[in-house]
C-alpha cells in the first residue's frame, strides 16, 4: 500500500482493454500583425458555433495503443516542424514560411454557395485556413472532393491591398492576392487568397478569407481537404470572427463512439459546470505570435514538487524555450532536463519492474502484474501561473495488458515544451484572447 493515499490514483486493469481508468479523485504559420476589420463578426458573437471534430484515426478498427503510437509518430514529426519554425524565426536567413501542419482532429465544414460539406484539419498551432481547389496544377489524394471555386456563387477573389493579404508572411501579386506556404518535410500549399462563405455547424459565415490551395504537395494533409488555423495571429478563424472566445472538449483517444467539440463564438464558455477550473495566463513569443504560450512554474508527482530549474520552462529573449500548448500534438514533450526529473520520480514512487524493452515507443514503462486487477500510481499536477492543473488518470498513464506494460504518455524534448492533447482529454480548454488567459475545466467530453 502507498504510503500517502492522498498522493496516489488507484487505476483499475481489465484483460484485453487497452486501458480503462477509475479514480478514487474528483473527476511559419505565423501572420504579420495588422489590425483587421471584422465586418461580418456579429453573427458568429450573437449565435454562437459548435462544430463536430473527429479524430484522425476515427472509424480505423484500432486499439488505443494502436491509434496512439501512430498518433505519436505523427506527433514526432509535428514536434520537429514546430521547433522548426522557432529556429527560422530566429534566423536571418530568407525563406518561405514554414508551418506547423498536420494535426490530430478533423472539423466538420461546408464552404460556398450552395455548401459544399469538407473535413478540414484543426490547427492551434497556424493561422492560415486554406483548401484544395480547382484547376490542381498538384493536389494530394483527400477524403474530401476538391473546392470547385467556379460552382460556388459567393467565392470572391482576394485583392492585393487586402489587410488580409498584407498580413501573409509573404505574399505575391499577379492574377490576384496569392500565397505560399511550406511545412518543414517537403510539404507546401500555394495559390490564390479568396473570400468565401463557411458554414460550421448551422451557421453561415460570409466573407471568410482563405488560401485556395491550387499546388499542394506532400503527405501531411491526406487526413482533411485542408487546415484551419485558430492561433493567435489576424489571419486565423478566431481573428477572422472577432470573437475572443474559442474552446475545445477532446474525448478519449479509445472513444470511437463520441465526437470531440470545438465551440466559437457566445457558445465558447461551455455549459455550466460544477467543476472547479484553474486559469493560467497567455504569454506573447514576438517571434512566433501565433502560438498560444503557458507559463508553467513546475511540476508535482504524488507529494513531492520537482526540484525543476526556474529557467527550465522560461521563454527566452531569442525565441526559444517557453511551452505552448497544442492541439495537434499527441503527447506532452516536456524540456529534457525536467523530463529526466519526472521519470526519476516516476520510478521511484510506482512500486513495478522497469520495462526497458522500448517496443513501445514511450520512453518509461513498466511491467504489469499478472495477477492484479489494479495499480497505483502517483498523480500528476501541471503548477500553472495562476492554478495547479490536476491530470485524470488516463491523461498521463496509459495501461495495455495484452503487452504487459503501464507507460507514462509523456516524452522529452529540447528547447521547446509542448502540451499535447492527451493531457486535456475530457477537459474544457478554454482560449480567452480577450483576457489573454487559457482555462481548464474538467468536463464528460462526450456528453458536451
Amino acid at each position: 500500500m502507498a504510503s500517502s493515499l492522498s498522493s496516489f490514483i488507484s487505476i483499475a486493469i481489465f484483460a484485453f482493454i487497452f486501458s480503462i481508468f477509475f479514480f478514487t479523485l474528483p473527476t511559419e504559420s505565423t501572420s504579420r500583425g495588422h489590425t483587421l476589420s471584422h465586418h461580418h463578426n456579429a453573427q458568429a458573437s450573437r449565435t454562437g458555433m459548435r462544430v463536430s471534430l473527429e479524430h484522425v484515426d476515427s472509424g480505423t478498427n484500432l486499439t488505443k495503443f494502436d491509434r496512439l503510437q501512430r498518433a505519436m509518430k505523427r506527433g514526432r514529426s509535428r514536434l520537429h516542424r514546430l521547433n522548426a519554425m522557432v529556429l527560422a524565426a530566429g534566423s536571418d536567413h530568407i525563406s518561405s514560411p514554414i508551418a506547423a501542419g498536420n494535426g490530430e482532429f478533423l472539423m466538420k465544414i461546408s464552404i460556398g454557395t450552395p455548401p459544399e460539406p469538407y473535413s478540414a484539419i484543426m490547427d492551434t498551432g497556424s493561422d492560415l485556413i486554406w483548401t484544395q481547389c480547382k484547376p490542381c496544377k498538384e493536389c494530394f489524394d483527400s477524403p474530401t472532393p476538391v473546392f470547385d471555386p467556379k460552382k460556388s456563387k459567393s467565392f470572391s477573389k482576394m485583392a492585393c491591398s487586402s489587410s488580409l493579404c498584407k498580413a501573409l508572411p509573404t505574399s505575391s501579386c499577379s492574377e490576384g492576392c496569392e500565397y505560399m506556404y511550406s511545412y518543414g518535410d517537403y510539404s507546401s500549399t500555394q495559390g490564390l487568397m479568396a473570400t468565401e462563405t463557411f458554414t460550421f455547424g448551422k451557421v453561415a459565415i460570409e466573407k471568410i478569407g482563405f488560401g485556395c490551395g491550387e499546388d499542394n504537395e506532400g503527405s501531411g494533409f491526406s487526413q482533411g481537404g485542408g487546415l484551419v488555423g485558430l492561433g493567435r495571429g489576424p489571419l486565423s478563424l478566431v481573428s477572422q470572427l472577432g470573437e475572443p472566445k474559442f474552446s475545445y472538449c477532446l474525448t478519449s483517444i479509445d472513444d470511437s463512439k463520441s465526437t470531440s467539440t470545438l465551440l466559437l463564438g457566445s457558445l465558447a464558455s461551455g455549459v455550466n459546470s460544477t467543476s472547479k477550473s484553474i486559469s493560467t495566463p497567455l504569454k506573447k513569443n514576438s517571434l512566433q505570435p501565433s502560438f498560444y504560450y503557458l507559463t508553467l512554474e513546475g511540476i508535482t508527482i504524488g507529494d513531492t514538487k520537482l526540484n525543476i530549474e526556474k529557467s527550465t520552462f522560461a521563454l527566452n529573449e531569442d525565441g526559444s524555450g517557453g511551452v505552448i500548448i497544442d492541439s495537434g500534438t499527441t503527447i506532452t514533450y516536456l524540456e529534457e532536463s525536467a523530463f529526466d526529473l519526472v521519470k526519476e520520480e516516476f520510478v521511484k514512487k510506482v512500486k513495478l519492474e522497469k520495462d526497458d524493452s522500448g517496443t513501445t515507443g514511450l520512453d518509461l514503462c513498466f511491467k504489469l502484474p499478472s495477477d492484479s486487477d489494479e495499480v497505483e500510481v502517483p498523480k500528476f499536477v501541471f503548477n500553472f501561473e495562476g492554478g495547479d492543473l490536476e491530470l485524470p488518470g488516463e491523461n498521463y498513464v496509459i495501461a495495455d495488458t495484452s503487452w504487459g506494460v503501464l507507460c507514462l504518455a509523456m516524452g522529452s524534448s529540447r528547447g521547446m515544451s509542448i502540451i499535447g492533447n492527451v493531457q486535456q482529454q475530457n477537459l474544457l480548454v478554454l482560449h480567452d484572447l480577450e483576457k489573454e488567459t487559457i482555462s481548464f475545466t474538467p468536463t464528460h467530453c462526450n456528453q458536451l
